[in-house]
């Protein structure tokens, strides 16, 4: 049985925009869909007199809530599978237990009660740096979110996080039928123009950038010949490089390291740069060391 396309629902604007988004994903790839509002007003449901009829306003809203994602998520593609879920727990422990079995997690920019000039919510940059599945947070420009680009881009990183990420943005760029866009930006020690010997350590960076999107594509590539891959190394910081051309993706992945029993965030910089600036949603794939 595949396992489920988890969203964070709370009811908020970047919430709707999420359903929206992972509906289409959920009916790119089969997936059933498993809409979860974390609500915790089942710890004061003891303050009401047995027998009341009264029920806590708190569980009124999570039902309505839960209640209207899912008849939007279906109006959106009927033959999506959904189903619903109101969990009495605070909303970073239920999406992370949600995540040991989901397919992926997604997530809006910020949720409900969050203050509008907010880049991105406490609660989806938590999850991102935590769990233990795909989080995918759904931000950026119109065009972004509408998938017209038709183009997949992938941040190669270190090795030691990339492989998982690889191998998701192969299913991804396969699933949507667009062009496969992997970048590795590299960096080194700033020399005088003018020296001849400033050419060679450039181009020794570049050779290694070049060594290391082969070796890390070939078995992936082989494994998906109909993806259309488009291979590209570019100097410079890679939070900016990948935020610049997030503006012609339909979606940016970037790998992040997932230690056993660590409990802290575990975001680089690269990945947190792109959560709060990227002009496209953005999947953060762990590689569990």
């Amino acid at each position: 049985m595949d396992l489920p396309l988890v969203v964070g629902v709370d009811g908020s604007d970047p919430s709707l925009t999420a359903i929206d988004w992972a509906v289409d994903e959920a009916a790119r790839h089969g997936l059933p869909l498993r809409l979860v509002y974390a609500s915790l007003w089942e710890r004061y449901e003891g303050t009401y007199p047995t027998g009341s009829r009264d029920r806590p306003s708190e569980q009124v809203m999570a039902e309505h809530i839960v209640a209207s994602a899912a008849e939007r998520a279906q109006r959106r593609d009927a033959d999506v599978k959904v189903s619903t879920e109101i969990v009495p727990e605070e909303a970073v422990s239920a999406l992370l237990r949600e995540a040991n079995n989901a397919s992926a997690l997604v997530t809006g920019s910020r949720g409900r009660g969050e203050l509008k000039g907010l880049l991105l919510g406490s609660v989806s940059l938590a999850v991102a740096g935590r769990a233990h599945c795909p989080v995918i947070v759904v931000r950026g420009d119109p065009a972004g979110l509408a998938g017209t680009h038709e183009r997949i881009l992938l941040g190669l990183g270190d090795p030691d996080t990339a492989t998982e990420a690889v191998r998701f943005a192969f299913r991804e760029a396969e699933a949507r039928g667009g062009v496969l866009d992997v970048v590795r930006a590299w960096r080194c020690p700033a020399q005088e123009a003018s020296d001849r010997a400033a050419e060679e350590p450039a181009r020794v960076h570049e050779e290694r950038a070049l060594a290391l999107l082969d070796e890390l594509l070939r078995e992936p590539m082989a494994d998906h010949p109909a993806v259309r891959v488009r291979r590209a190394t570019v100097e410079g910081p890679a939070r900016r490089v990948l935020v610049d051309r997030s503006a012609a993706a339909d979606l940016v992945i970037v790998g992040a390291r997932r230690r056993v029993g660590h409990f802290g965030l575990q975001l680089g910089r690269v990945s947190h740069t792109l959560l709060h600036h990227a002009l496209c949603p953005v999947a953060v794939v762990p590689q569990r060391v």
